[in-house]
C-alpha cells in the first residue's frame, strides 16, 4: 500500500473500500490498513478509523509521541474532515446542518440510531454539489463537526437521502444501485505533530 503521504512523524494513505482500518476479529479479518501500513512503517500507530465500507484519507502516526499529538488533535476538534456522498433524492435547500443526537442500537449491533433520550450530540453540515434530475440522486459534500459512529450514514438516511450502496442504513432499492458505498473522505487538514504546522491534503473520490 503506497502511502499519498509519508514524513517521520505522519502517514497518510487512501484506503479502498471494503477494507478495514484495524484488524477485525478472527484471522480473516487480520487483513486492514494498519497491518499493511505497519508492514512498511513498523512505527505505524493507528489514530482514527473509517468505516469498512468508507474509502478516503486515514491518518497514522510514527511513533508515541506523534500518536499523543494527533490523537490529542483529533480529542480538540482541530482536525476538520471533508467527506463526498452520492445520495437517493433531490434536497430542496442547496446546505443545512443536521443536528441528531446517536446512540448504539445494541440489539441490532452495529447499527446506530437517532436517541433524543440517551443519545450524543451529533452535527453535520452537508452542502450540495451537483444535482442530477434523471437518476434523482445528489452528490452533497459533508462536514461531520463531531465524530460519532455512523454519523454521516445515520443522519443522511434520517435526513430522507440515503446514500447509494449503503448495506447498513439504505432500503435495498439504494442497496442496490452502487455496487458500493458512495461515502469518500476527500480532504483533511490537521495540525502537524512535528511542530502544529496546518497540513492538508486532499484524495479525488473514485465515483
Amino acid at each position: 500500500m503506497v502511502p499519498l503521504h509519508a514524513d517521520a512523524h505522519l502517514i497518510v494513505i487512501d484506503k479502498p473500500a471494503g477494507l478495514l482500518s484495524v484488524p477485525g476479529k478472527g484471522a480473516d479479518k487480520a487483513d486492514c490498513a494498519a497491518a499493511r501500513v505497519q508492514a512498511l512503517y513498523p512505527d505505524a500507530l493507528v489514530v482514527h478509523r473509517l468505516d469498512q465500507a468508507t474509502s478516503g484519507l486515514l491518518v497514522f502516526a510514527r511513533g508515541i509521541e506523534a500518536q499523543r499529538r494527533l490523537s490529542r488533535a483529533f480529542e480538540t476538534r482541530e482536525v476538520h474532515k471533508g467527506y463526498v456522498a452520492v445520495v437517493a433524492g433531490l434536497p430542496a435547500d442547496d446546505e443545512g446542518l443536521i443536528a441528531l443526537p446517536l446512540s448504539a442500537d445494541w440489539p441490532r449491533r452495529p447499527l446506530q440510531r437517532v436517541d433524543f433520550e440517551t443519545g450524543k450530540p451529533a452535527q453535520t453540515h452537508w452542502r450540495v454539489l451537483a444535482r442530477d434530475e434523471a437518476s434523482l440522486t445528489c452528490r452533497l459534500a459533508l462536514t461531520p463537526l463531531t465524530g460519532r459512529t455512523h454519523q454521516l450514514r445515520l443522519h443522511l438516511q434520517a435526513m430522507g437521502h440515503a446514500i447509494l450502496g449503503d448495506a447498513l442504513y439504505a432500503p435495498p432499492d439504494l442497496q442496490a444501485r452502487a455496487p458500493r458505498l458512495l461515502l469518500h473522505a476527500q480532504t483533511l487538514r490537521l495540525p502537524h505533530p512535528l511542530d502544529g504546522a496546518p497540513f492538508e491534503i486532499e484524495a479525488a473520490a473514485p465515483f
